[in-house]
């Protein structure tokens, strides 16, 4: 990439600045809350801002109330396969009532973008199409193809999006993808935390109320239980040696990327206040930082409870932390593409929550997170930075039109 094909796609981004935030404005307005999943509204936006960039795309669906978007852009030249990827659904916004600015239309304010989804992450997907937009317009200066692939079902690790697609399009799996999951903070995140979801359940004697015994109905198990998984959070992993530079770069000590955490979800318990509760269970969602294994960390749960009389962990689900290292050839890209458009290399990072940038590095595929959200994740007033959309795209397309013309 020379430095005239590089000022040239910036300045093409900087000019479609209006059409940007028009873009993240009709995004915003299509409800796309996960659960339930309904992504048909947004994925017309999707499907309609690709046709009017001059790209045909398709939708394709599991179920039907849950479309996800695909485009191909081919360079009509042999050459490596690169997926740009996002997700159309949003986590709910919470208590309405905590906003500051409205949930379900953009504000356009003291240069940030707010409204719900703008962080995660339908400021990236606004970033993404923009930059799939200007990487067709260019297909003489790169060589092999793209594809845009904007999901559903993703901030519930369900599997009606990347995972029914990978599914039905196996050559999905390519050489390297660039997912627009933030890890915050303007960080580039190689890798992300494992996940493990698990289910503890208690039994307790039965009987009425006044005749409870201390410790033995289930309520007061599981709250032991919970308490105890709890304490777990604060644990650290560690870095494997190709990403012992982080160490450096992450600044935090220690680093959030390395911590264990547990959150308990949900809790159930007992069926009247006049009955000892005979079953009581609770769900519980680890994030497992790199050198901790899912499998060490069902032990871990097992241990801590072991104590308990009538308490059992069973897992729901769960994959391992993964990462891509620091010189894969797409970070490479990506750290030349960072001195052009912010004029420094990325720091790295290990992302707190998960995406489905792991589902392709679990089969060994190079990939690599960055987008606009701001902070660890989104939250009431979600938000993403003006600027920061903007740069998003450049450095989507130019990480993009280095990976395809390294060779």
């Amino acid at each position: 990439m020379t430095e005239a094909q590089a000022m040239w796609l910036i300045q093409n981004v900087s000019a479609q600045r209006e059409d940007i935030v028009a873009l993240c404005a009709a995004l915003v307005a299509a409800p796309s809350v996960n659960p339930v999943g309904d992504t048909r509204q947004v994925a017309d936006v999707v499907t309609r801002a690709l046709k009017d960039r001059g790209i045909t795309s398709r939708q394709e669906h599991c179920e039907a109330t849950m479309p996800s978007v695909l485009a191909d852009i081919d360079s009509g030249r042999p050459g490596p396969h690169l997926v740009l990827n996002v997700h159309l659904d949003t986590m709910p916004p919470g208590d309405e009532s905590s906003w500051s600015q409205p949930v379900w239309e953009l504000t356009r304010t003291a240069g940030r973008l707010y409204g719900l989804g703008m962080g995660n992450m339908k400021g990236a997907v606004a970033a993404m199409i923009t930059a799939a937009a200007v990487l067709s317009g260019c297909r003489e200066q790169w060589s092999g193809r793209i594809t845009f692939c904007a999901v559903s079902d993703e901030v519930v690790f369900g599997d009606n999006g990347a995972a029914f697609l990978l599914r039905e399009h196996p050559n999905l799996l390519a050489d390297a993808l660039i997912c627009g999951e933030g890890p915050g903070f303007r960080r580039l995140a190689l890798g992300e935390k494992g996940v493990l979801w698990l289910e503890l359940s208690a039994k307790g004697e039965a009987g009425h109320s006044s005749a409870v015994r201390r410790g033995r109905s289930a309520s007061v198990r599981i709250a032991e239980a919970v308490a105890r998984v709890d304490a777990l959070t604060g644990l650290t992993g560690s870095l494997p040696p190709e990403l012992a530079e982080m160490a450096v770069a992450a600044g935090e000590d220690p680093d959030p990327g390395l911590v264990l955490t547990a959150n308990i979800g949900t809790i159930a318990a007992g069926t009247f206040v006049g009955q000892i509760a005979t079953r009581a269970t609770a769900e519980v969602d680890l994030r497992l930082p790199p050198g901790v294994r899912t499998d060490e960390a069902v032990v871990l749960v097992e241990e801590a409870i072991v104590a308990i009389d009538a308490v059992t962990v069973r897992k729901l689900k769960g994959w391992d932390a993964n990462w891509t290292p620091p010189n894969a050839p797409l970070t490479r890209a990506w750290q030349r593409a960072s001195q052009v458009v912010v004029g420094e290399p990325a720091t790295y990072a290990i992302r707190l929550p998960a995406s489905d940038a792991s589902r392709w590095r679990k089969a060994g595929i190079q990939a690599l997170c960055y987008g606009p959200q701001p902070t660890w994740s989104a939250g009431i007033d979600d938000y993403a930075e003006e600027a920061e959309v903007l740069r998003c795209a450049s450095l989507y397309a130019l990480t993009a039109l280095e990976f395809l013309t390294a060779g």
